[in-house]
């Protein structure tokens, strides 16, 4: 941060002050030379008001003409508080009364830092978006799970093996069975999704294997059915663990064969389809207990991908929710709207039980502006089992302080306690990174080895 006042003596406690609670402080003695240093992305700006020359509310207009989401703490005497709230109209985001408590100035600057990390992330975010192409514009996120998948899918993309797909309702099933398709040697013909179960079992062999005229009442027409809109290409199954038994028998028989028949016909069609099946449960499970056929399992089973739930790689929501909701504002005509912190915290709090389309849903309100922020995640059911079972014991703050070291701690464990590493891990600027380690007492040097 910069701090600017006329007076050497101020200047030099403010410093020390900071010092101790680990905020790093350049110290400027007049406006002009604070506007030299304000092109740093770090720079959060305390003034001072009453300076010569140029004043601290000339230097804030000029501030926030130059970037309107810089954070500028004006530091005022007692009788000046009616002209400091008028310049908080003006675009200041706080004022401390002179002459001001230590503790009392470090939280004002802390959480003009935290703002200003959030405007650098969330500009970050829309420059990633705006940069990124091929599957990395399809498959969001920057978590270690989130890459490994995105390598996984491109590997498998290249093959024409049968790929089952396993995830919770909402981790984005099918937008990576079409992106096995797409980036494959298929993709030039059909990607054909089956959800199987929303078929009424008495047309699944109908929808899978199509019909002749007059095979069935009500047939008065030829109709192929999906594997033949899928030669080819790829035929996606969701929810495959809902196909009855009597027709996994079938399936397995155009599989081996790579032929089908229409129902009323007796002709074999050679069809060419690679299988990509979603599942809800493990098909393994769903085999010992009779309820799919083993020799069907393997035939789909020949590679594997795990969705993981969003719960479980929270450091990507940010970059997620950025995407959605600026999707969903250009849908709706609306222009953008930022996350404040407050936004953000409730964001990674909340466990996603819906996973992304949850959290789809979420950025679609908050585009459009209904609730208040994204205050509405979720208004009508707690987060997890283990919220309805257990009152909340700690303040929200407290929670998302404490994932906030978490990660930390990972990523200095993963990097063994190199900072150099850490900070391109967790994609932080060396001083927010400092900053952040200072505040909760963590030391390098412990996960050095």
């Amino acid at each position: 941060m910069i701090f600017v006042d006329d007076e050497a003596s101020v200047r030099l406690a403010v410093k020390q002050w900071l010092g101790l609670v680990g905020i790093e402080v350049v110290l400027c003695a007049s406006a002009r030379e604070a506007l030299s240093k304000l092109t740093s992305e770090d720079a959060v700006l305390v003034t001072d008001v009453k300076m010569p020359e140029t004043d601290g509310i000339e230097l804030l207009r000029i501030a926030v003409q130059q970037d309107a989401d810089r954070p500028v703490v004006l530091l005022t005497g007692h009788g000046d508080i009616a002209m400091a709230v008028e310049a908080m109209r003006s675009g200041a985001y706080d004022f401390v009364e002179k002459p001001f408590e230590p503790d009392r100035l470090a939280e004002t600057i802390r959480r003009a830092c935290d703002k200003w990390t959030l405007v650098l992330e969330n500009r970050r975010l829309r420059a990633q978006l705006h940069g990124k192409v091929g599957i990395e514009s399809r498959i969001i996120g920057t978590s270690p799970a989130i890459d490994a998948l995105r390598r996984s899918v491109l590997d498998l993309a290249s093959t024409h093996v049968n790929v089952v797909i396993r995830g919770e309702t909402g981790t984005g099933k099918e937008l990576v069975a079409r992106c096995l398709h797409d980036f494959g040697q298929r993709a030039t013909h059909a990607f054909v999704a089956v959800n199987c179960g929303a078929i009424p079992e008495t047309m699944f062999e109908s929808e899978f294997f199509g019909h002749e005229v007059g095979a069935f009442t009500g047939a008065i027409a030829r109709r192929p059915g999906k594997f033949e809109h899928a030669n080819g290409g790829t035929l996606f199954m969701d929810e495959v663990e809902s196909m009855p038994l009597a027709l996994q028998v079938k399936v397995l028989r155009a599989l081996q064969e790579h032929a089908i028949e229409r129902l009323g016909s007796h002709k074999s069609i050679p069809v060419d389809v690679r299988t990509v099946s979603a599942a809800k449960v493990d098909l393994l499970d769903a085999v010992r207990a009779g309820r799919f056929r083993e020799d069907l399992y393997y035939r789909l089973d020949v590679a594997e991908l795990h969705l993981p739930p969003l719960r479980e790689r929270k450091e990507d929501i940010p970059l997620l929710f950025e995407f959605m909701a600026s999707e969903a504002a250009a849908l709706h005509g609306r222009e953008p709207r930022p996350l404040s912190d407050a936004d953000l915290r409730r964001l990674l709090a909340h466990d996603w039980p819906g996973n992304v389309r949850e959290l789809k849903n979420a950025a679609e309100r908050h585009a459009i502006g209904i609730g208040a922020g994204v205050a509405t995640v979720s208004p009508a059911a707690p987060s997890s089992a283990k919220a309805v079972d257990a009152p909340v014991r700690e303040s929200l703050s407290a929670q998302v302080e404490q994932f906030e070291r978490t990660c930390l701690e990972r990523a200095l464990e993963a990097c063994r306690g190199d900072i150099k590493a850490t900070m391109e891990l967790l994609n932080l600027p060396r001083r927010t990174l400092n900053e952040k380690m200072a505040r909760y007492g963590i030391d390098r040097r412990k996960f050095a080895r």
